[in-house]
């Protein structure tokens, strides 16, 4: 397949998946309940959080965090007492329990209380064409109250070897514009240039059969790799190949 075969093939497949129908089976469902801004931030950080495993599972446990959440996260985040903390413990899903969750909260609260929000962050340690650093950097904030060491694990770090997919997948949401209503565009000053493909199991594999992508392990090295490419095929909105990638290999079984 030549190069512009490529990109005939995956711009359709664009077309396809970048709907919203993609929404019926996708944990972006669950921010698209919101409409105030702070909600569909906090509801998709949360939701990113825990995407990985049976999509029905995350489906399903976002919907029950919500509602132990009032439905209202950012209320929830802002206006908690340590009661409500404790009412959160029984949360789990794969290794993300209740402790987990309680210094997440606490930790959004101070990001939005002190530092401007979770646009602020990212926004302010983005680099010139990449979000990688600022995701590092983000970790760095997210982390600078007293915390458990095991919640360490949830967020991922390029700057040592991750390949960020929930990270990636979150920013993806905020920042590629809302045209199609699947994600949301609210993030202005953040270039969709800038994004990264979430790279899991699925795309990676995808990228692999389309010689995306060479590298074995999926890690920051093989981001790397396939952002390369894909920017090849669309320098402006190279993530937008993230709907192809996912709906051969989740659908089409590529």
């Amino acid at each position: 397949m030549t190069k512009a075969e490529l990109k005939e093939f995956l711009d359709a497949k664009v077309l396809e998946y970048n709907h919203p129908i993609f929404l019926e089976a996708d944990p972006i469902q669950i921010p698209h309940r919101f409409t105030q801004k702070e909600d569909i931030e906090i509801s998709a950080f949360l939701t990113a959080t825990i995407a990985w495993g049976n999509r029905k599972s995350i489906i399903n446990n976002a919907i029950k965090l919500m509602g132990m959440m009032g439905n209202s996260p950012y209320d929830f985040v802002m206006n908690h007492s340590k009661d409500d903390l404790e009412l959160l413990s029984p949360f789990v899903h794969r290794t993300f329990n209740g402790s987990d969750l309680a210094y997440f909260v606490s930790s959004l609260q101070n990001i939005y209380k002190n530092l401007g929000g979770l646009e602020a962050v990212f926004t302010e340690h983005q680099t010139k064409d990449s979000m990688q650093p600022a995701i590092s950097e983000f970790k760095e904030v997210f982390f600078e109250l007293p915390h458990p060491n095991r919640t360490q694990k949830h967020v991922s770090d390029p700057n040592k070897g991750s390949a960020a997919k929930r990270i990636n997948m979150f920013l993806r949401w905020m920042v590629r514009d809302n045209a199609t209503g699947v994600d949301f565009g609210l993030w202005k000053d953040i270039a969709p240039a800038k994004l990264s493909c979430p790279l899991d199991v699925h795309s990676g594999n995808v990228a692999r059969k389309l010689k995306l992508l060479k590298r074995k392990q999926n890690d920051a090295k093989a981001l790397q790799e396939l952002d390369k490419n894909l920017r090849k095929l669309d320098a402006n909105d190279p993530v937008k190949y993230d709907f192809a990638l996912f709906g051969l290999g989740v659908f089409e079984r590529f």
